[in-house]
Parts: structure tokens; C-alpha cells; sequence
């Protein structure tokens, strides 16, 4: 794939004097250009000794608790700077989890929040890092450098480094890291691999194949709905519609105006085509009270046709089922990522363009014992080595580096470092991203990429004969192939946009939240006759609602953000 030079970089130069005060001073190195060490050994210390010291880190997303000096990249950067790590993961519901630390004013010394982000800044859980960075980053000044106006709070506070800065030239993803409609090969194999675009012949796909296999105890379609991963069941409507993942809006792309679609004749379309699924017996009715590790496990189990999710969210069961069906030489029952909308004339737009997304990140709290030696640990990832040591691992062990200086992997190296167990006690799991990082597409200043999965020759010999098939079949080279290149969206995402924590718009996206997990599930479980009577009833209070201030607030957002972008802000 051609590779793109990241515009947002390129128009930032006029931002660089309202950046933190002597921020400019980075030793001649840029976002561009990557860290300037020459130093290939990833155990030689960036600092001086310390005593060794352990940090608590909350991370609100699921996963495997872990003290990282127990992984070999986190006993290597222990080596490096004295510092471990424990790591908590949500159990639970995060806004509860979130409310007691803020109630009890007992912080974990860093914090990585999700949704509740925005409680954690106001309620002055974060310290301000503008004087650290300063101080103690300067490899943090020059990731970052290009995107410092758009991690300011209103009073000029960094409060958070955010996990998404684009280093280097950018390099799309040849395969689908982002949202998509799923299905099993095995149904595409049997209706001898058609070309599926609209979700009308999605679904028609999966009840033709449920049909003709009534006595297999197959789910035609499974869908996410449960605590904060619920957006996975609201965001197909703007996806089916030719939109990227803005959250809960569609931004018109001349006006630039935001719509919340959540009472559009689009998402009134996408429920009742799921209405009909379930009086087929063909949508799974247990995904409204699934937890997200029982759907992770429905995945995995093969059972499972169809899925829209984003591959960030489902991999865990994806992987697991790919990792099974190449164990046992058929892999019929993967997974394949489609680029459905609702019409032939619709441009699909699930692939991410090249965005910084300034409302997530990892934070130093109140709490925390010592935060300068946090926010040197923070700098000291950010240089090439240990950027290369947290994605690719170590050389001559998960990767190797051939004449021309291209990193690859072999067959076996691959196949290691997909299984989720590896992955943990390496310590990908815990470093590839939730940390200060070069955001996915970055590159070095040789030309590699940052991240093992995006570069050409990892993915080609990543391909199973399966996978190759599927490509001769759908005459491509790369599973993205298949989808449209995405338009240059300066604002995107949109859902990055801080709404105001109290404010109408905030309100009226509680409101919708509870409105929707009200009424979707009865939309889609009730007799096809009910539909519409409770599609007005649902219509009428959504229409009680603020709207417009949301509305509003959101296209406010997406003006300042576009003019930080192309220098034009005042």
C-alpha cells in the first residue's frame, strides 16, 4: 500500500508557538523524525539508577490483572528505569468503579479511563502535566508536539497524554482493526463467494445458510449490548449510512453540521431488519443480557454467523476461533470483515482516516507517590527502541531484521505472537497500547512500521491458504481492500469532542443512553406487527429530548477542531 504522509502533521506548523512554553526546544527532532538514539540494545538504561519502586495503574477496560515485572518487556523497562507496575483492570461497571475512587479521593497512582474520562478531569482527579513535560519530556514533547493545542482543557492544562499520536509517515492497516460486519467464511465458501455490500444481502446470506443447516444449533446473528459497550449496538445505523465511527452523530461533510441519527429513518430501518431476524428465530435474544465475556464466548465457540462490532472490541473471540480453526487445518469457521451499508450507491466508510483522539489517554492522578519518576517512565517509551520493543518484541526472538533493514517475521514468530497467552507473559498485552505511544500507522524514519500488523510483509506471510483463497477469491491483496478509502475527516472522531460534564448536551446523551436501552430491546424482541407502535412511542420521547444542544455542541466542536487543525483557530 502507498503510503500517506499524515496531513494533519503538515498543517500544524503554525500551532508551534502557542505550544507549551519552550516546547520547541527538542534537540532538532520532530514528530517526523522519530528518536535520534542509536542504542539497539532495549535493556541499556535511558536514566540513572534508581531504586526500584512500584507503581498502581487502573486500566478501565477488561483484562488480566498483572504486575508487569512479571512479562519480559515489563522486567526490561523495570531494568531500565527501576519501575513496575500493577495492573488493575475494571471489573464491573465503570462510572461505579470511577464514582468510588472519586467518592473516596483514594487514587491509583495512574489511571487509563474510558467513558468516564470527562468525571475523572472535573473532578481534579489528574494533575496538571505541563511542568513535567516540560521538565522531565522531551521525548514526550516531540510525539507530541504536533498535537499539543488539542490537549488543552479550557485553562491550558494537559491533564492526560493521549494513546493516538501519529509519528512518521502514516501506513493504512492492510487488514480490519476498526468496525465491520462479520461473517463466517463457511457461509461465504457454500454461496460460492459472492459480493456482499448492502445489508440487505447480509442478512439474506445468513438466513440462507441457517436454513439450509436448521439442525447444527448455529446463532444467525449475535450482537453487544452490555454495560459501556453498548454503543456497539447503536453505532451500525451511521455505518450502514456511509458514516465513520463520529459516535452519536453523522457530520455532514459540506456543512460540516452534526445529526444525531438516533431518531433517523436509518436507525429505524437497521432495528427492524433485526426485528425480523428475531421472529425468525435468527437473532440471538440473549444479547441483551449478555455479558461481554459470554459473547466473547459465543464468538469463539464457531456457533456464531454474523456480528457487527469493531475488531478492537470482538478480538479476543475472533482470535481464539481463528487460532483453533488453523490448529485444526480448517479455517471455515473464521472470521471475514464486510463493508455493508444499506444501498448499492452508498460509499461504505468504516476504515479510520488519520486522526488524533484527544478525549482518551492515561493520566498521573492526585494520588500518585512520585510523578516525576512516572512521567520519566512515560518519556522513556517514547523513544524508537522501546516503541519497537512494546510492538515488534525483541530481534531474533519475535522479529527479525533481513539485509535491507525491513523488520519481519517468520511463519512460526506470527503464530506465536497471535496467541493471547504469549502475548500476556511477553507483554504485548499490557504495552502495545494503553500507554504514551506512537498512535497506530506510525512509522520509523527507516520506513518499518511502528506496528508489527501493518507492515506489508508481516501481513502477506500472516495469510493462511485460507486467506489466500479468500483473496484470489474476492481478486484482492489485503482484507482492506474491500472497503473505500476514507475521506479526509480534519475533526475525526467526533465522539473525541469533551462534552461538558453537566451540561445539556451531557444530559441529553444520559438521557438518550437510557432511552435507547430502554426501547431497543423491545423494538427488536417484539412481534413485527408491535414494531412501528413502539417505534412512535420510542420516536415521541426521543423527540422530549434536548437534542440541539447536543447537536449543536458537537458541530462547535467540529469547527474548533478543524480550525486547530488548519491553523485557522484564534
Amino acid at each position: 500500500m502507498v503510503k500517506k504522509q499524515i496531513g494533519l502533521i503538515c498543517l500544524t506548523a503554525v500551532m508551534m508557538g502557542s505550544i507549551l512554553a519552550g516546547c520547541s526546544g527538542n534537540n532538532g527532532n520532530t514528530a517526523n523524525g522519530g528518536n535520534t538514539s542509536t542504542s539497539k540494545d532495549p535493556a541499556v538504561a535511558t536514566e540513572e539508577k534508581l531504586d526500584k519502586v512500584t507503581f498502581s495503574y487502573f486500566n478501565a477496560a477488561a483484562g488480566k490483572d498483572v504486575q508487569t515485572k512479571d512479562t519480559k518487556i515489563g522486567k526490561i523497562f523495570e531494568d531500565q528505569t527501576g519501575v513496575n507496575w500493577k495492573i488493575e483492570h475494571l471489573v464491573g461497571d465503570e462510572n461505579t468503579k470511577v464514582g468510588t475512587f472519586i467518592a473516596s479521593n483514594d487514587f491509583p497512582d495512574v489511571m487509563v479511563p474510558g467513558d468516564s474520562i470527562d468525571k475523572i478531569v472535573d473532578a481534579g482527579a489528574f494533575i496538571s502535566l505541563n511542568d513535567l513535560i516540560e521538565e522531565h519530556g522531551p521525548n514526550i514533547k516531540r510525539v507530541y508536539e504536533p498535537y499539543l493545542n488539542l490537549m488543552k482543557d479550557k485553562d491550558g492544562n494537559i491533564n492526560f497524554l493521549p494513546l493516538s499520536a501519529t509519528v512518521g509517515e502514516y501506513i493504512p492497516g492492510p487488514n480490519i482493526e476498526q468496525g465491520a460486519y462479520w461473517i463466517q467464511r463457511r457461509v461465504l465458501k457454500e454461496a460460492g463467494y459472492p459480493t456482499i455490500k448492502t445489508y440487505d444481502q447480509y442478512l439474506n446470506l445468513i438466513r440462507d445458510y441457517v436454513a439450509k443447516h436448521k439442525d447444527e444449533g448455529l446463532t444467525g446473528y449475535l450482537a453487544l449490548t452490555a454495560q459501556d459497550q453498548f454503543f456497539a449496538f447503536t453505532n451500525p445505523p451511521m455505518h450502514l449510512a456511509g458514516y465513520p465511527n463520529d459516535g452519536g452523530a453523522m457530520i455532514d461533510m459540506q456543512t460540516f453540521q452534526a445529526t444525531d441519527y438516533g431518531d433517523e429513518d436509518v436507525t429505524k430501518r437497521y432495528l427492524q431488519e433485526l426485528n425480523k431476524l428475531n421472529a425468525e428465530g435468527i437473532f440471538d435474544k440473549s444479547s441483551f443480557v449478555d455479558t461481554k465475556d459470554q459473547y466473547i464466548a459465543k464468538i469463539a465457540s464457531g456457533k456464531v454467523l454474523g456480528f457487527f462490532d469493531y475488531k478492537w472490541q470482538a478480538g479476543q473471540g475472533i482470535n481464539s476461533l481463528r487460532e483453533a480453526a488453523l490448529a485444526s487445518g480448517n479455517d471455515d469457521l473464521d472470521y471475514m470483515a464486510l463493508p455493508i451499508v444499506f444501498d448499492e450507491d452508498i460509499k461504505d466508510q468504516y476504515l479510520d482516516p488519520p486522526a488524533f483522539v484527544s478525549n482518551r489517554g492515561v493520566g498521573i492522578t492526585v494520588s500518585a507517590k512520585d510523578p516525576v519518576r512516572i512521567i520519566k517512565f512515560f518519556d522513556n517509551l517514547l523513544t524508537d527502541e522501546n516503541q519497537v520493543l512494546s510492538n515488534w518484541g525483541i530481534e531474533g526472538e519475535t522479529y527479525s531484521i533481513n539485509e535491507e533493514g525491513r523488520f519481519h517475521r517468520t511463519a512460526e514468530q506470527i503464530t506465536q505472537t497471535n496467541e493471547e497467552s504469549f502475548k500476556q507473559s511477553f507483554g504485548f498485552t499490557y504495552f502495545e497500547y494503553s500507554w504514551p505511544r506512537y498512535g497506530n500507522g506510525s512509522s520509523l524514519a527507516d520506513g518499518n512500521s511502528v506496528g508489527a500488523g501493518r507492515q506489508p510483509e508481516v501481513a502477506q506471510m500472516s495469510y493462511s491458504e485460507g486467506d489466500k483463497k479468500l483473496l484470489e477469491a474476492y481478486k484482492i491483496e489485503s482484507f482492506s481492500e474491500l472497503f473505500s478509502a476514507p475521506d479526509d475527516r480534519p475533526w475525526y472522531p467526533a465522539w473525541s469532542i469533551s462534552i461538558e460534564q453537566g451540561s445539556p448536551a451531557q444530559i441529553f446523551e444520559q438521557k438518550k443512553s437510557d432511552l435507547q436501552r430502554k426501547y431497543f430491546p423491545q423494538l427488536v424482541l417484539a412481534a413485527p406487527a408491535d414494531f412501528e407502535k413502539i417505534w412512535t412511542e420510542y420516536y415521541t420521547a426521543f423527540n422530549k429530548l434536548d437534542v440541539k444542544s447536543y447537536e449543536d455542541a458537537v458541530t462547535e466542536g467540529v469547527a474548533n477542531k478543524i480550525a486547530i487543525v488548519k491553523g485557522t483557530a484564534k
